[in-house]
């Protein structure tokens, strides 16, 4: 083989050769969880540059219908952030949410639109996914409950079929409020208190519809525990979770997942980690948490095992049942991806 030639051979095969080990470079991240809910952690999926658009906290994420990924933050410099799931950066939009907060997608009769808390201005904003405002609710001061506006923190909302909004307090008086698609008050229920009936950190909401009649999620994260309501706020089942300090309840499929800020309790630092729930409320899975143990079917203690995340604050669950972990107060890192390996 001339001098040529061989140059030219051994090029193809050393490209071919590299080429081949960026591709198994990005199936060697270690691997968390337990039983059938395993996933290959990627600390560097996001490819957005911190000095163009940084992130502060990175409090919740969203997938839409064209699938890409829709990142909040409380960075004014750009308040989303919208993915696509290889972690591209395609746009941003948003720099008036200093509380951004909750984040929220709902289907509209067709168009899709967000539901944005807001800590630090007190009020709940519905706007379209390229960030145009459509509707501002404010401090509900007809409840009675609320006489100003800064006794108002909301931080979820969950949206039902018919465009009712059912809005968390978690860091103000701990009510559920309801509303109309138009914003009319309509009810609520809840408040800080020592019965089950009762919330302290209501931090998420959901409608959960898995069991055919459609129920409220409500987190109680000080508790540890998920809270089942009836659509009306009557209290029906406590979803106990020890040491587990939830965020929001995310449901895809039969699971319900959560991030775990700290564990077991919101006094220690950096001690995070996420869980997941079967159809029967039983823990099946914990990324960086202790392996979940029951004696006579009740829930042992949970804590972190492995220091994957510092303070997790929600999880993303795409269409291909892969991950994204957001976390607040911790040291700005953009989300972490986890591919579902089995």
């Amino acid at each position: 083989m001339e001098r040529r030639e061989f140059i030219k051979h051994t090029s193809v095969l050393s490209a071919g050769f590299f080429i081949a080990k960026d591709m198994l470079a990005k199936d060697d991240g270690p691997i968390y969880g337990h039983g059938n809910m395993r996933y290959r952690m990627d600390k560097n999926w996001s490819k957005a540059d911190s000095q163009k658009n940084p992130v502060n906290d990175c409090h919740e994420m969203v997938q839409d219908s064209k699938g890409r990924i829709l990142l909040l933050t409380n960075e004014t410099k750009n308040n989303v952030l919208i993915y696509n799931k290889s972690g591209k950066l395609l746009s941003t939009w948003g720099h008036e949410f200093p509380g951004a907060h909750g984040l929220t997608l709902f289907n509209e009769n067709g168009t899709e639109v967000l539901f944005i808390t807001d800590t630090v201005k007190h009020q709940v904003y519905k706007t379209t996914l390229d960030g145009r405002i459509l509707m501002t609710i404010d401090v509900p001061l007809e409840t009675g409950v609320y006489k100003k506006p800064e006794e108002f923190v909301p931080t979820e909302t969950t949206i039902d079929t018919n465009g009712d909004i059912f809005i968390a307090d978690g860091y103000g008086a701990q009510y559920v409020t309801h509303y109309d698609k138009d914003g009319k008050l309509k009810g609520f229920f809840g408040g800080k208190g020592e019965g089950d009936e009762h919330l302290d950190n209501a931090h998420g909401i959901v409608i959960d519809r898995r069991y055919g009649t459609p129920t409220l999620l409500v987190t109680d994260r000080t508790r540890n525990c998920f809270k089942r309501f009836s659509m009306d706020g009557k209290l029906q089942e406590v979803i106990k979770l020890p040491g587990a300090c939830v965020c929001r309840p995310v449901i895809k499929g039969d699971h319900l997942y959560a991030a775990v800020l700290r564990s077991p309790d919101l006094s220690k630092e950096n001690t995070g980690f996420t869980t997941i729930l079967d159809k029967n409320n039983k823990v099946v899975s914990n990324l960086g948490g202790t392996e979940p143990v029951y004696t006579d079917g009740v829930l042992q203690p949970m804590a972190q095992a492995e220091k994957i995340f510092l303070n997790p604050h929600d999880v993303c669950v795409d269409n291909d049942e892969n991950l994204y972990v957001a976390q607040w107060a911790s040291g700005k890192v953009y989300p972490y991806k986890f591919t579902r390996v089995n």
